[in-house]
């Protein structure tokens, strides 16, 4: 059975990045960085991530999702800021950012979301980004202001105010830390079952097959589908297919025709990662990220 401990290195904010297209170039447009929750929060939460940028000319961001469901709270410009719940993205997430503005954003573990809305299955949220007020329901303590009566959307407004308007960083997350406790999470097991399977594919590469991961779980295929599709939002095989682009997307930023060592060797990659040949590789992230991998990564600088 998979250990239900918290998963190794998880008291600070992940550190790679994997899933961002080209990193080097939105780091070198836009302030980023990462927070840890408070601790009561960290079962359930990958990080607090943070941007904030102020453009001269337009850039397009290019990321993709990990199996997570992130929070977002976001202003542009002299815009009303608002709030809203980021299902797991399916395709390839591409935001224009341009001006000036700030992005306070909560990525949950895969698993970890559900213990925060635990009315709908989690999968009811895929693919799909909804107002704040229209999935939680319970007011936080942040917008309190907003009163009684308020619709979603007033509630909404009202805590993205509170979140992205201070100035100090650590204003924010303190913020970000008194709404999401508001919401008053209970510890789930089924929650932290899943949290705990999602860790082992992502850290076990030899995990290639949804039969490998029921046998090492002690459970039916169908189980797990079940248990991702509520808690997760995604199935198994999606999760396995999902962290297999990330690892060539990130060979790809690693190795480009500019380094000693050249391109990777996509053959041998396609077969470290499972595949059954460099076409079904090819194909994967090429309907991913929009490129072949051999030309994503002969546009990286040299």
């Amino acid at each position: 059975m998979v250990s239900r401990s918290e998963p190794q290195g998880a008291v600070g904010p992940r550190r790679d990045t994997r899933g961002i297209v080209d990193a080097p170039e939105l780091f070198a447009r836009v302030r980023f960085r990462r927070r840890a929750p408070a601790p009561p929060l960290r079962p359930y939460l990958e990080h607090y991530w943070l941007i904030d940028w102020e453009l001269a000319e337009p850039y397009a961001s290019h990321v993709v999702p990990h199996p997570s469901v992130n929070v977002v709270f976001q202003q542009y410009g002299d815009e009303e800021p608002w709030g809203e719940v980021a299902g797991v993205g399916l395709q390839l997430f591409t935001q224009k950012l341009e001006g000036r503005g700030r992005v306070c954003g909560v990525q949950f573990r895969p698993g970890g979301f559900r213990p925060f809305a635990p009315g709908r299955p989690v999968s009811d949220w895929t693919g799909r980004r909804v107002p704040v007020g229209e999935v939680f329901e319970t007011p936080s303590r942040v917008g309190a202001g907003a009163g009684a009566g308020a619709g979603a959307g007033a509630l909404g407004a009202s805590v993205a105010s509170a979140i992205v308007g201070p100035d100090d960083e650590d204003a924010r997350v303190a913020a970000l830390d008194t709404y999401l406790l508001g919401l008053g999470p209970e510890a789930d097991p089924s929650a932290e079952r899943a949290m705990a399977l999602v860790e082992q594919v992502r850290a076990d590469r030899t995990i290639r097959r949804v039969a490998q991961l029921a046998e090492a779980e002690g459970a039916s295929a169908r189980t797990l589908q079940r248990l991702f599709a509520v808690y997760v939002g995604v199935g198994p095989k999606w999760v396995i297919l999902r962290y297999r682009i990330h690892e060539a997307l990130e060979r790809a930023e690693a190795e480009s025709p500019g380094d000693a060592g050249g391109e990777p060797d996509w053959a041998a990659l396609a077969a470290e990662l499972g595949y059954s040949d460099q076409a079904h590789l090819v194909r994967d992230f090429t309907a991913t990220v929009g490129v072949p991998p051999t030309a994503y990564a002969a546009h990286r600088p040299r």
